[in-house]
């Protein structure tokens, strides 16, 4: 009785177009301290009192922090349409989790902006017998100019039934980032140049452990829209009832974990004059996890003046699982 009083926003339902309400952010220096503090980011330039050279010294966004000063809001748009959530829903509740996702940069973002978010149902459709939905989502900075889009994929129906939690969810609970340092190139102030760039170059990797208390602060920092205590992210006993089988990480997490891989060859500016990053998630990256994020250069090419360098990172955790695939686009300069 209770599911047909409830308009819910289920896969029928939705449908191309459908709008949520925008939203306006002012961005001040201790939201993009606090996001590279949770993204587990040590560089200096995302912290109060720092900022970046090649901005001359403003205090510049991470690049996925797009994900967070223009968020998603599923919930936003359904009501907007005058339907229920699935996450929201009294019954039948159940989450819409990550799939995959693509963000483009277009201009750089900092303190003192003012981001207003548009977000709209893009696509929908079916793949093996699981059913999708695409959102895209525009930032627009108080000038009226486009700072960047992107293109998030939520599965609302999945087909092969429930993963199973591994029994050995690998080393103790960390809350730090590790570079491994061997290679040709040690740290961020070895940046790789488009000439030097060759096709079949390693990056230097990153890696990362999960801990359920950075889950939960990921969680808790929101500037704009609700805030869900109950989800896959942070509730056992939500989380054991959906796909997943149990408590995940966030898919936009595991996104600044890939950023802040990728500025270890790549300076900033090769993201916010025209790069993308394109994440699909493969596996879960679950609290108590390490994942090894791997990369590299699988193309170059003049793009309208501009020399582009592609890349493809592979996540992959401690019990050698592939939980992510990447491609990245990074402009070097005209």
């Amino acid at each position: 009785m209770l599911e047909q009083q409830e308009k819910l926003w289920n896969y029928e339902a939705v449908a191309l177009g459908q709008e949520g309400t925008p939203t306006i952010v002012q961005l001040a220096e201790e939201h993009i301290s606090q996001y590279a503090t949770i993204a587990q980011c040590p560089d200096p330039q995302y912290q109060q009192g720092g900022g970046s050279v090649e901005y001359a010294g403003a205090l510049v966004a991470m690049p996925t922090m797009a994900l967070t000063y223009a968020p998603l809001l599923r919930d936003n748009i359904a009501e907007a349409n005058g339907f229920v959530a699935l996450e929201e829903a009294k019954s039948a509740r159940r989450q819409t989790p990550f799939a995959k996702c693509e963000i483009r940069w277009r201009y750089p973002v900092q303190a003192g902006d003012t981001i207003t978010g548009t977000r709209r149902v893009l696509d929908k459709y079916e793949r093996r017998g699981s059913k999708f939905v695409t959102f895209r989502v525009d930032a627009v900075n108080q000038s009226g100019r486009l700072v960047a889009e992107y293109d998030y994929t939520c599965i609302f129906e999945y087909a092969q039934g429930q993963r199973k939690t591994p029994e050995d969810q690998g080393p103790a609970e960390a809350s730090h980032s590790e570079q491994d340092t061997q290679g040709p190139r040690e740290g961020r102030g070895q940046l790789l140049s488009y000439a030097a760039a060759s096709i079949g170059d390693q990056l230097p990797s990153l890696a990362v452990s999960e801990s359920q208390e950075i889950i939960n602060l990921k969680n808790d920092f929101r500037l704009a829209g609700r805030h869900r205590a109950s989800n896959i992210h942070t509730d056992e006993e939500f989380a054991r009832q959906n796909i997943f089988g149990g408590k995940v990480n966030a898919g936009p997490a595991t996104m600044s974990y890939l950023d802040q891989m990728l500025q270890l060859s790549f300076p900033l500016r090769a993201f916010y004059e025209g790069g993308s990053l394109l994440m699909r998630a493969i596996e879960p990256f679950r609290a108590g996890d390490t994942v090894t994020f791997q990369g590299e250069v699988t193309g170059k090419r003049l793009e309208e003046g501009k020399k582009v360098v592609e890349c493809r990172v592979k996540g992959i955790n401690q019990r050698g699982s592939l939980v992510s695939l990447s491609d990245a686009k990074l402009v070097l300069g005209e």
